[in-house]
């Protein structure tokens, strides 16, 4: 039980994660690189482009029957931001080959077949297939425009790019519809090549696995042979303590919406040791879960929200406060949550919420080996975040932060930006 990685080639790493909970195994590839404006639309087309087909499977029925064949494997892609970076995901989930009828090495079938999906492409002149860029610019057209819809992501994702700009972590996953008719085939081509030859390559693979077997597998791959090796050309976490704004930005945006979202966010000036852990207690005390000072108190009690929460996000150094208010109350909610920023910084909240918070983590963390995928994607944040702590590690790191390092860590927290979606003026 547990994980174990191999280096393959510099920079391009496997990961197993032997566990006989589940009756499925589950692999995925990882490709990390650098936000960048420029890129981030060809980065966002590239996967979906690639699940259309490979050299040796040229369409989705072939890829949908091949599928089938191996007892109904489901295969799924997308795209992720993980702080200054963006990540392309490339999942398959297959029976274990216990179960196979036919004692077939059903796992191995499934990775040959991804490992195709993503290096071994169908290519026409060098370049991959027109047809298929041509589809999925439409398909990430409707994507970008349909975030709208999607409220309370929208609010977030302005906020942090008011914060950040269109940098890093400010730039929008998916792209920006203006890039999208100026992508031509050669354009996609060429960065899909420099995108294999210069990301960051993790496998990762779960299930009640023989790792001794999978790494030779791996090594004899003809996908993997071609990969040369590289540098891990990737953003690590943030670790600057600066303030990002002199003042406070406020900043309002009216839409036809008969419910206001605010979404504050927050910088965290400090780099205590253990920040992470205390950063996840600070943040379940303020504002995750029904214990929250966000929720009793901003909700509940005061009833100027539908939904109150904040979200840590480790990798910048963030905190993002969000609710769903009625609009007229924009002023009040915004008074009252400044008040239970004030209130941590202060100490008052006592040994019983630091303990509430600390069980609620706690559980959450129990459950990431519950769930297959769940696993899996911590163990992605670990490796891109290098800290890779063991799930006992991150729970001992919880119950380890005190009081004091609480309070430390609030007064080290300023307000960057306060954005409001509203539905009128004023």
């Amino acid at each position: 039980m547990g994980k174990t990685s191999v280096e393959l080639k510099k920079g391009i790493k496997a990961h197993f994660i032997k566990t006989d909970l589940y009756k499925t195994d589950l692999t995925c590839i990882i490709i990390t690189t650098p936000l960048k404006r420029e890129t981030v639309t060809k980065n966002a087309l590239i996967p979906f482009m690639l699940r259309r087909g490979t050299a040796k499977l040229p369409n989705q029925y072939l890829i949908s029957k091949e599928l089938e064949n191996m007892y109904g494997a489901t295969f799924n892609c997308g795209v992720d931001k993980m702080g200054d970076n963006v990540v392309l995901k490339f999942f398959v989930e297959s029976i274990s080959n216990e179960y196979a009828l036919n004692n077939e090495d059903i796992l191995k079938m499934n990775l040959e077949n991804l490992l195709d999906l993503v290096f071994n492409p169908v290519g026409e002149n060098g370049n991959l297939n027109k047809d298929f860029l041509d589809v999925e610019k439409g398909n990430l057209k409707d994507v970008i425009e349909s975030k709208i819809d999607d409220k309370d992501g929208y609010a977030l994702e302005n906020c942090i790019s008011a914060m950040y700009g269109q940098e890093g972590f400010g730039i929008y996953k998916y792209g920006y519809i203006e890039d999208i008719d100026n992508i031509s085939i050669e354009d996609v081509s060429e960065y899909y090549k420099w995108l294999i030859e210069n990301s960051k390559i993790d496998l990762f693979i779960s299930g009640n696995i023989d790792e001794k077997e999978l790494k030779k597998f791996l090594d004899n791959n003809e996908n993997i042979k071609k990969l040369k090796p590289r540098e891990e050309n990737y953003v690590l976490d943030s670790t600057e303590t600066k303030q990002k704004v002199e003042n406070i930005k406020e900043l309002k945006e009216v839409m036809d919406v008969t419910q206001g979202k605010l979404v504050i966010g927050l910088d965290i000036l400090s780099n205590m040791e253990n920040l992470r852990a205390i950063g996840n207690v600070y943040n379940s005390i303020l504002g995750n879960g029904a214990n929250s000072m966000m929720f009793q108190n901003v909700r509940e009690k005061a009833g100027l929200a539908y939904s109150a929460k904040s979200v840590f996000y480790k990798q910048k150094k963030n905190i993002f406060i969000k609710c769903g208010i009625q609009i007229e109350n924009y002023q009040k909610a915004v008074d009252l949550i400044k008040v239970q920023l004030e209130n941590i910084k202060k100490g008052e909240f006592s040994e019983e919420d630091i303990n509430n918070s600390k069980k609620y983590l706690i559980s959450g963390i129990k459950n990431v080996e519950e769930e297959q995928d769940t696993e899996i994607v911590y163990y992605i944040g670990q490796e891109i975040s290098k800290t890779n702590l063991s799930l006992e590690e991150y729970i001992n790191n919880i119950n380890k932060v005190t009081k004091e390092q609480i309070v430390e860590f609030a007064n080290s927290i300023n307000i960057n930006t306060i954005y409001f979606l509203t539905g009128k003026e004023g």
